[in-house]
Order: C-alpha cells, then structure tokens, then sequence
C-alpha cells in the first residue's frame, strides 16, 4: 500500500491543492464562498495555518482542524473529479514520493539592534509599514509610527505594550503633520523609513486622469520628499541618520503599474540617489527597497483595458507574494548600523522577480 506524508497545518497551501484528497477539499470550500484556487495563488507556498491571521477573523484554527481532519479520513467530496486519484492513494503499489518544498521563512527578532535609537515610519499601520515598525519596536527602537487611520495606530499600540511607541496620525503631504511627526520624535532622529504610499488604476499615459496622476505623486513623491526634507537637520546635527524609501520593481521596470505609479516609483528612486549622494560625506545614508508582490492592504486596480492586458500579462511571470516581515528584514538591514556601507542603492526584494 502506497503512502505520502500526511497533510498538516503545517503543509504548504500548494501542497494541499495538488494533493489527490486535500485539493477537492480545498476548491469545495472555495466554491462554497464563491472564489477560486486562484485567490490562493500569491500566499501559496505559505503553510495553510499563516490563513488564520492573513484573513483576519475569515479562516479560524477550527476550520485548519476540520481541513486536516478531513484530509486524514479521505473525505473527498462527492462528484470531485479527483475521487479515482484519491482511491489510488489506497490500492496503488507504487510509493508515492513527496514534493520536496522550501522551507518557510522565518522571521528572526535581533534584540537590541536599535537600542537607543529613534525611528520613524510612515505607514505603520499595515502592511509592510507596520511590520517594519514592529521589527524597530521588538529590536528595542523607539518608533514613531505615523498613519492616516487613527484606528489602525491604536490596534498597532495595543499589540505592542511594553514597545517605546508615539503614534502620529496624520497626511504626511501636510505640513502641519509634518512638524507634529518631527516633534515627536524629539532631537535625536536616527532613522526614517518612507513606506505610506498607493497604487494607481494601471492607466497607461493616453488614458491617465489629472486626479489619479496628482494624487499618486502628492503621497509617493511628495510626501517622501517632506518627511525626508524635515528629518536631515537633525541628522546632519548628529553626524549620522539612515533613511530608507521605498520604490518598488515599478521603480525598476515599466511593466509592473500604471503610468502614474510607475513614474512615482521612479521618482523615489531619484530622490535616494540624489540624496545619497549629497548626503553620505555628512554621515547620512539613504537607500531604497523595491519590493515585488507583497501582502499588503494595496490592491491594484484596473481602470484601462489596455492597460489590464498588458500588465496581466506582465505578471504571469510573477513569484509567489512575500509577507510583509520579509519586506521589513530588508528595510531594517538598511535602516540598522548593518547597512553601515550601503549608500545610494535601490535594493530589490521581490524573490527574484528583477531578474525574470
């Protein structure tokens, strides 16, 4: 009787999909809310249980439980074509051989690497703004995190009690919120991290609206170039500072966005290497991560036909989305004493996409 190893919490979502009795499960209970294994596709090499906390509230430990439950008394559903595959797992004579898969990523907390240290980011409260905020904040930095959403900086709070935080809530294109963030973080100011920003709606420059083009470059640029502005005096008092943008692989190519977006992306990375440039002899570097697909709350939209045909097409070239504590490992090498060599880079983190 042939054997394969047995489905867990731990098995990858792609494991579960391809497997003879875990995939019908999987596609019914899909079916029974309306999607399709395609939903699945950016998370699938993540074990099914990290589900749990990517839905927030949707996907509980219970249903994990009744999935591997399920999975180990060979309940396919009734009419799944995968029915006979599932049988032959019981009277087939040949060993089955299990797919050898990565092991999943791991963050791995460095104590005290910030200590002493005062950083601000942007975006902190999703996403890969909160993540890296919540890597400064258990590596013993003080963090002033800064978000639009009052709502999301208190949640963010309330899961780090004991963590120096001051949260600023505010548009980080206003100048007034500008001088509140600043104030907060006091005289000393080691790091900036700029992650808050948009997508656009995919338009290509025939198309593009005066709103969507305004819009996008008052948050991507505008507000990097403000907060960024605001931060290098007292860098330059201390001799030392790092500051960490965010661009993106638009920032790197032209086919991952919309004009809008993938102009502002660009212009961040001018903004780095400009400043780095002017900067580095004063003790201030100034990097950028790209990150490719990422789980984030930024959802892409398509406005354009055209302009959903060709960057659809761009994007079955695509890797599997990464979690955004992967983003924030590369954001904090770089904003961290680290990085203590690297100036001026636009680094990309978007396993592997660059190089597709």
């Amino acid at each position: 009787m042939s054997t394969s190893a047995p489905l867990t919490g731990d098995s990858s979502i792609k494991t579960w999909l391809e497997h003879p009795v875990g995939g019908p499960i999987i596609r019914e209970m899909l079916a029974q809310s309306g999607q399709d294994p395609d939903v699945l596709r950016p998370v699938s090499r993540l074990a099914i249980k990290r589900l749990i906390k990517l839905s927030k509230g949707q996907f509980s430990q219970q249903m994990v439980d009744d999935l591997v439950a399920r999975a180990a008394a060979g309940d396919v559903p009734a009419g799944s074509t995968d029915a006979a595959d599932a049988a032959s797992l019981t009277t087939d004579t040949e060993e089955v051989v299990p797919v050898v898969e990565a092991p999943e990523w791991v963050e791995k907390v460095t104590g005290g690497r910030f200590a002493g240290q005062t950083v601000i980011v942007t975006g902190a409260g999703s996403g890969i703004g909160r993540a890296t905020a919540s890597r400064v904040a258990r590596e013993g930095g003080r963090v002033i995190a800064v978000d639009i959403s009052q709502e999301r900086l208190d949640e963010f709070v309330a899961d780090h009690v004991g963590a120096d935080v001051v949260a600023v809530s505010g548009d980080i294109t206003d100048d007034v919120a500008i001088a509140a963030i600043v104030a907060a973080a006091g005289d000393r100011i080691d790091g900036l991290a700029n992650i808050a920003g948009i997508m656009d709606d995919m338009t290509p420059v025939g198309e593009v609206s005066d709103a969507v083009w305004d819009r996008v470059f008052r948050i991507n640029v505008t507000g990097t170039m403000k907060l960024t502005r605001a931060v290098i005096p007292a860098m330059l008092a201390q001799a030392k500072g790092s500051i960490v943008n965010t661009a993106s692989e638009a920032a790197l190519r032209g086919s991952a966005a919309g004009v809008a977006y993938t102009a502002s992306k660009h212009a961040v990375a001018g903004i780095t290497k400009s400043s780095a440039f002017m900067y580095g002899p004063s003790g201030i570097r100034v990097n950028a991560v790209a990150p490719g697909p990422t789980i984030t709350n930024i959802e892409a939209s398509f406005a354009s036909p055209l302009g959903a045909q060709r960057v659809q097409l761009a994007m079955t070239i695509l890797p599997d989305a990464a979690e955004a504590e992967a983003l924030a490992a590369s954001i904090t090498f770089l904003l961290s004493d680290d990085g203590v060599n690297v100036n001026g880079v636009i680094l990309p983190s978007d396993g592997g996409w660059s190089v597709a």
